[in-house]
């Protein structure tokens, strides 16, 4: 799938794309609590490693690439005076 380039879209497609990020959030938020509690029982289990590691790098991954794209989806409604 392609990334679009959200200075392009219309105005019909931009509210779209802020309609999915919303549901994008709720996704992630619960990925997040997923993984969070993987990391909880790991450190529970006095079990460091991978199973700590990798929940703890996908969390970064999730947390980072939701705040960059919705800064720029939020720049760009902003300035076109769409919310």
């Amino acid at each position: 799938m392609e990334k679009k380039i959200l200075s392009e879209l219309t105005d019909h497609e931009l509210l779209q794309e802020a309609k999915k990020s919303k549901s994008t959030s709720i996704t992630n938020a619960f990925l997040i609590g997923f993984l969070v509690g993987i990391v909880v029982y790991s450190v529970v289990k006095n079990t460091w490693g991978f199973l700590t590691l990798i929940p703890l790098f996908l969390i970064y991954k999730l947390i980072n690439n939701s705040k960059v794209d919705k800064k720029e989806l939020e720049d760009i409604l902003k300035e076109r005076g769409l919310k």
